[in-house]
């Protein structure tokens, strides 16, 4: 949800505009109550009444605010304000302040004269912002409670540790708020997993002002291993003090320590390529643009793009269990598709688990405008594709700068990056703290189009991808319209304008020009489309004629490795899965497939490829060893239950074994079979 705006920004901001502003001086009982109202387009259409408790408008009023001369209480959409009444376009209003009754209820009765605009109203109470409103339509009631902040008081606003992790030490860090009165300059961070001892420590000299944001990362990480937890982080001790409200103090959040994605692409360019069939149109792939894993690797939840057509609406298919002998699919299109899901072209996994899609329409209203944009989804199945309040879905974010979007990878969180198709550049969006399902808040996005790249789609239909490589900061770009491969640096590059941003309020809507970049791939490809790496290696499709490309990416430009030929044109979106292999998406066969023939490193293990039977032995023991492990020879040895050894054989290779137990007397025995990385041993009875 997008945060309320407590900020001292906002203070600091009336101070300066109003500098003979001041606040009630009030008796006991009372709160200096005062009001900042922030209009849009059309100020003057906005009329307002501060009531007591929940009264309806010109019911116990307060105060009356805007055009009072034009509109009343039965003026909303009206259509009778004029410009030069009330407030002014996109301005700032301190009303007030007011002496109200401390722990009573008041409302705001909001009035547009002509439809809703983007306007907002903050509650200060003693000079701190503490509600935030946003008005969504042309009548709304906000209803607050004069509570005054606390001299101590921390809240957790949210935990970054990634919802998927690998084993080792696990950094601890995300955002606490202060909505303390004082300046807090040392607390204590404290942490626990699965509610197990606390992990604390203090940290000083700090300089936390009131109604601030402060980024932590507590300075013993997490030693953690394989599992299912639950991180809870809070802080204490503020300035020495109790937290004086606990209500907002802890957030719990569940974290998966699980492996990484081994790297076995050099393996296919040597083995004979295995292409296993995912799914098809029997599993509702319709045109697959894309796919993506869910950000909890281990469980294997393969997520499936369906662009459809100009006449179907985009959906996804969720495939749990990819590729695993208790795979099943679940077909998932939004009540508002046909806007915020209108010809999907890409899909991207954040870390938080939220998804990201990027759409290949110029105008999402379907009219004559160009107003489209990646939209942002939760993968909670609970919200995502079900009905919510209003027409708008359940998307829980959308911004509109971006028309003819071709493809998208994420940065971070609910940041991304986007092909930009209309204006023909790369485009960084950012949510920020999303707003929720089917609302419309946009004040905090932030969008950044990087215009040292001019970049060309071929149409609407063929998607170019990107891939960001984390560990470098290079962005990989699909430019098909121009039939190569960009890369940028997004460390690099500074803020030097602005652009138009249309049909929405945000936060920030800049150029970004100084970037470092070039071509990374330049011949050999002739539709390139989708994109994927890992360490040094980089994968591309070729939309036409279904080769799937690998490159070494190591240094300034791409040098290319081999070929897999799938011999079918029309593949899009390629993806290195969670076990390291090749998955792809054919947009023209409506179908998803899996390279298999590289063998992973669970196939190689000796564990995972002997079999010993029967146990108990009667008079023989056979020995199956599969797979040849990475052609290396083994040793096995049986020893008696005293440590005693009875049997050895040395370079034993794959293929069945026998041990002969006839003269062995009945008893326990081990059997060791060891390699020069591996030894497993297995307990067996023998048993005459």
């Amino acid at each position: 949800m997008k945060k309320n705006l407590f900020t001292l920004a906002i203070l600091l901001l009336i101070l300066s505009r109003f500098p003979g502003k001041t606040f009630a001086q009030c008796p006991a009982g009372f709160s200096s109550v005062s009001v900042i109202v922030e209009t849009h387009i059309n100020g003057y259409e906005v009329y307002w009444q501060l009531v007591n408790d929940s009264s309806a408008c010109d019911s116990n009023v307060v105060f009356s605010g805007g055009n009072t001369q034009q509109i009343d209480c039965n003026g909303a959409n009206a259509n009778v304000a004029t410009p030069g009444h009330g407030y002014d376009n996109y301005d700032t209003i301190v009303e007030g302040p007011w002496c109200l009754n401390i722990d009573s209820m008041y409302s705001i009765q909001y009035i547009d004269d002509s439809g809703a605009s983007d306007n907002f109203f903050t509650v200060l109470i003693n000079g701190f912002p503490i509600y935030h409103f946003h008005t969504l339509s042309n009548q709304h009631t906000f209803t607050f409670t004069i509570t005054p902040p606390f001299q101590f008081n921390f809240g957790l606003e949210a935990i970054h540790t990634l919802n998927y992790v690998n084993p080792g030490n696990v950094e601890i860090e995300g955002m606490l708020f202060s909505y303390s009165t004082d300046t807090i300059d040392s607390l204590d961070l404290n942490y626990t997993i699965n509610n197990g001892p606390v992990v604390s420590q203090n940290i000083t000299g700090l300089n936390i002002i009131p109604f601030t944001e402060y980024h932590f990362m507590h300075p013993i990480p997490w030693g953690a291993t394989d599992g299912d937890y639950s991180l809870k982080v809070w802080a204490s001790n503020l300035n020495g003090n109790a937290d004086m409200d606990h209500a907002n103090d802890t957030m719990i959040k569940p974290i998966v320590v699980g492996p990484p994605i081994p790297d076995y692409i050099d393996q296919y360019l040597t083995v004979t390529p295995v292409f296993t069939l995912i799914a098809d149109s029997s599993d509702l792939i319709y045109n697959p643009s894309d796919l993506d894993f869910q950000t909890i690797l281990s469980r294997y939840e393969l997520w499936v793009l369906n662009m459809a057509d100009t006449n179907v609406n985009g959906s996804t298919v969720t495939i749990y269990h990819a590729g695993q002998p208790n795979q099943y699919s679940l077909l998932k299109q939004d009540p508002n598709a046909g806007h915020f899901m209108f010809r999907p072209s890409g899909i991207a996994f954040s870390d938080n688990t939220n998804f990201a899609t990027s759409a290949a329409v110029l105008d999402a209203h379907h009219l004559f405008g160009h107003f489209a944009g990646p939209t942002l989804w939760t993968s909670d199945t609970s919200i995502y594709a079900h009905y919510f309040p209003g027409v708008l879905g359940s998307h829980i974010d959308m911004l509109h700068q971006s028309p003819w979007g071709m493809g998208i990878t994420e940065e971070h969180e609910n940041a991304f990056w986007v092909f930009d198709g209309y204006n023909q550049r790369i485009t960084r969006y950012d949510y920020v703290n999303d707003h929720g399902p089917g609302h419309d808040n946009h004040e905090d996005g932030i969008v950044r189009r990087y215009n040292d790249i001019v970049i060309n789609r071929i149409n609407d239909t063929i998607p170019s991808h990107m891939v960001l490589d984390h560990s470098t900061g290079w962005l990989y770009v699909v430019d098909n319209g121009n039939a190569r491969v960009v890369r940028m640096d997004i460390n690099t590059g500074s803020v030097t304008g602005v652009f138009p941003v249309y049909a929405e309020p945000l936060a920030e809507h800049s150029i970004v020009t100084g970037t470092t970049w070039g071509t990374f791939i330049s011949s050999g490809i002739m539709q390139p489309c989708g994109i994927d790496l890992i360490n040094d290696r980089l994968i591309v499709s070729d939309y036409s004629n279904g080769d799937i490309i690998i490159y070494d990416n190591s240094g300034a430009t791409g040098v290319e490795l081999g070929r897999i030929h799938t011999g079918t044109p029309g593949i899009a979106g390629v993806k290195i899965g969670p076990d390291g292999k090749i998955w792809y998406v054919n947009m023209s066969q409506h179908k998803v497939f899996r390279i298999d023939g590289v063998t992973s490193v669970q196939d190689q293990t000796i564990s995972n490829n002997i079999y010993v039977y029967p146990n108990p032995a009667n008079d023989h023991l056979f020995v199956m060893l599969e797979n040849k492990v990475n052609a290396r020879p083994v040793n096995l040895k049986l020893f008696n239950a005293v440590g005693q050894l009875v049997f050895a054989e040395t370079n034993y290779e794959s293929g069945k074994f026998k041990i002969d137990t006839h003269s062995l007397q009945s008893g326990i025995y081990i059997l060791a079979v060891a390699d020069v990385d591996e030894i497993v041993t297995k307990k067996i009875v023998v048993q005459h």
